[in-house]
Parts: structure tokens; sequence; C-alpha cells
């Protein structure tokens, strides 16, 4: 009689998944506990200013404002593209109708401007933003509407054609936008005035004080939006709507069958979206405090659409890093003339962004078509449980062979 026996096997696990896996099985209050220290040195960044992350031709505190903005894009799109699975190549034209928004309420060149009869300039960007919220919210309702009916390629042409549309009438409409010229002198929170060092507050772009800038605290600020937004999307994820979302990504028709109503799920997804741009273009009105069409062009829109690629669709923190990849990277290379003692001419460098991030794309989609941080889609029917013992079940694996039975060979001779 002879017996063959196979090899012991061993579950290896890598460094993400072994966080990812003790990450998922703490429980929520748990999740915050450790998340906030993180998210404090992230916000202590403009102010500690690291030798290997500031950049040099332009002032560290306004990149990160910047990626403020674009991370509440990402996300934003995400809610779209990676949770619902909608192809939207026009979510600019969002961000533009929340800064008009604001622009048209404040500017003083503005015929709609509202500062100079009633509304109180030191409050008149905080009034104006749940406005915009609720403009590009309707935007969305109307957009999605007669639209969220098409599919795939057919959705991304109409939602290219809205970008564009939004961005033209911006440019002609020269009796209200001011076309080319733009709203300027856009209103901003008025905070922490002093009259001999900020006269104009904190947030103007007057305060040039470093640390402490208008680009550090306009990045605090889109901190506390963010953490917000997250919260808010965040439940949305892990109840009804959420699970609907993944069920019309996966496979829309078998969701349908199912009974659930697609349309209704994908039009709520479309407006939460819109909404969440709206937000970050009144952000940017106020930052920038000038508003002009050039800005919301579909260059911009297919960036937005490579931090969620690139990210990884479907995951928030994943969004949020490849919208900090988008932002940063070019910043960094810009006036840098020698990297780790190798000569280099950074400002060229930084002018082939768009060039880099195609080739990276294509380079993901290759080898890591899921994107950098992918998402892991949880059993919400279960919850934390199931990642508790599927932690300790992989953890076991990992520390000891499986055990394998003996195959036991035919006997030659045996009975018969």
């Amino acid at each position: 009689m002879s017996t063959e026996t196979t090899a012991p096997t061993v579950l290896k696990l890598g460094v993400g998944d072994k966080l990812r896996l003790w990450w998922d099985a703490l429980a929520r209050p748990t999740q915050w506990l450790v998340g906030v220290p993180f998210i404090v040195l992230i916000a202590l960044l403009p102010v500690i200013r690291p030798p290997l992350l500031t950049t040099v031709g332009t002032d560290f505190g306004s990149v990160l404002a910047q990626f403020g903005m674009y991370a509440l894009l990402a996300i934003g799109l995400n809610v779209v593209v990676g949770q619902t699975g909608l192809l939207d190549l026009g979510y600019v034209g969002f961000y533009a109708i929340g800064a008009y928004t604001v622009a048209l309420l404040t500017s003083p060149v503005s015929p709609w401007n509202l500062t100079d009869d009633w509304l109180s300039q030191d409050w008149a960007w905080l009034f104006a933003l749940p406005i915009a919220i609720a403009i590009t919210a309707i935007a969305g309702l109307i957009l999605g509407t007669p639209t969220l009916r098409l599919r795939g390629d057919y959705l991304a042409i109409v939602t290219l054609g809205f970008g564009e549309i939004v961005r033209l009438l911006a440019d002609n409409l020269t009796n209200i936008t001011r076309g080319g010229q733009g709203l300027t002198q856009v209103a901003y929170p008025i905070v922490g005035v002093d009259p001999e060092t900020k006269p104009t507050g904190v947030f103007s772009a007057g305060n040039t004080d470093s640390p402490l800038n208008s680009g550090t605290w306009w990045f605090w600020l889109s901190i506390v939006l963010i953490i917000i937004v997250l919260l808010i999307v965040g439940n949305l994820e892990r109840s009804r709507v959420g699970r609907a979302w993944v069920a019309i990504r996966e496979d829309e028709d078998a969701a349908e069958i199912m009974g659930v109503p697609t349309f209704k799920f994908k039009l709520w997804a479309f407006i939460i979206g819109a909404s969440i741009g709206g937000l970050s273009g009144a952000l940017y009105a106020g930052q920038v405090q000038f508003v002009q069409p050039g800005t919301f062009n579909v260059i911009n829109s297919m960036l937005f659409l490579c931090a969620v690629v690139l990210g990884g669709q479907g995951n928030k923190l994943g969004v949020i890093l490849g919208a900090f990849i988008i932002v940063y990277l070019p910043n960094f290379f810009l006036g840098r003339t020698e990297l780790l003692g190798i000569p280099i001419n950074g400002d060229d460098i930084a002018d082939y962004k768009y060039l880099f991030f195609g080739i990276a794309l294509v380079v993901l989609m290759i080898f890591r078509p899921q994107g950098l941080l992918p998402a892991r889609q949880k059993l919400l029917a279960y919850g934390r449980p199931i990642y508790v013992a599927t932690r300790k079940a992989a953890l076991a694996l990992s520390r000891k062979p499986a055990a394998v039975p003996a195959a036991t060979a035919d006997t030659e001779g045996g009975a018969r």
C-alpha cells in the first residue's frame, strides 16, 4: 500500500491584507479613535511642512487647499462612478454651477449681487454655500431625470455635453457672468480680522503669513467639510441606498428583476454627487475669489475622473489618495532644479502632467485595474462579526500550516 501526501500550505497575507482585516474588525468608535490622530497629523502638515513633502515652486498650504477641493470632487464623483457605476464625464459642470452660484450672489460686479442690499459681506459666503449646494442638486435632478434611462457610452456622451454646455453658457452670457472677464471679488469667510496684520481676515488671499496663510486655513476648512461628507456618504453606503447602488453597479438588469427601483436610486446618486460637486465649487469660488469659464473645461473633468480611477473606484479613502496624487505631483516638481542629486527641469516635468497621468492610467489598467486602494465590498447583512471571524481565521492560517488530509492510493491486489 502506498500513500501520497500533499505539502502543507500556509496562507500568506500581505501587509495591506493584514491592515485591512485589522481595520474592518474594529468597532466604529474604535476606528474613529484610531483615525482622529491621523487626521490631526494631516491637518498639521502645512504647519510642520516636512522637508520631503514641501513644495518648492508654490506654497505648500495652497497646494493642500487645492487638494481639499479635489478630494471633495473625487468623493462626489465616486458616488456616481464608483458606487453606482454611472460613467459621468461632465462632472465639472456641477463644479462650475456651485462656483458661479456663489460668485453671482456675492461678487460686486454681478448683476445678482446681494451683498450691496441686505446681506452682510462677512456672512455672504456662508449664506451662499447652502444655496450653491441646493442649486447643483436641482441641476442634477434636471439632468438625471431624462438621461438616466441611458447606460454606458450613451450616458457618458450626454454628461460630457452637459459639462460643455455649462461652460459655454458661462462664456457667452456676458450680461450675467461677464464671459471671459469673469466675476471678481467673490466673498469669502471674514474671520480672524486683525486691523494691523490681517485687516481682511485669515481666509483672504492677502493673508500671506507663513505658515498660517490663507491656503492653510482653507485646507483646514476643507478637512472639516470632507469629514462631514464622508460621514453622510458612509452612512448612505451602509444603508439600503448603498446596497441598491452596489447592486446597480454589478448588474443593473439583475437588480431590476430582484425588485430594486434602479432609476430612483441612480437619480439619488446623481443628485448627491452633484451636491458635493457644488460644495467643492463654492469652496473654490471663495478661495480664489475669481471665477471665469476657462477653469471648467473638459480636461479638468477628466482629471477628476482620473483621481477616482487611480485611487480605486468605490473606495472613499482611495479616491482621496487619487486626488492627492493628481494635485500634489505636478506641484512637487514645479520649481525644482534637482531631485536626489540629479539635475532636473521641474517646470518642464510639471507641464507634461497630462502625459504622465495618461501613462500611469494605462499601466494601472494593465497591472492593477481596480486602482491603488481597491474597494472591498463589505458583508452588509452581518457587519463587523464576519470581519472579526475572518481576521481570526486568516491570522491562524498565516501562523501555522493548514491541516491537509493524506491521499490514499489504491492498494495492489485489493479487494475487488
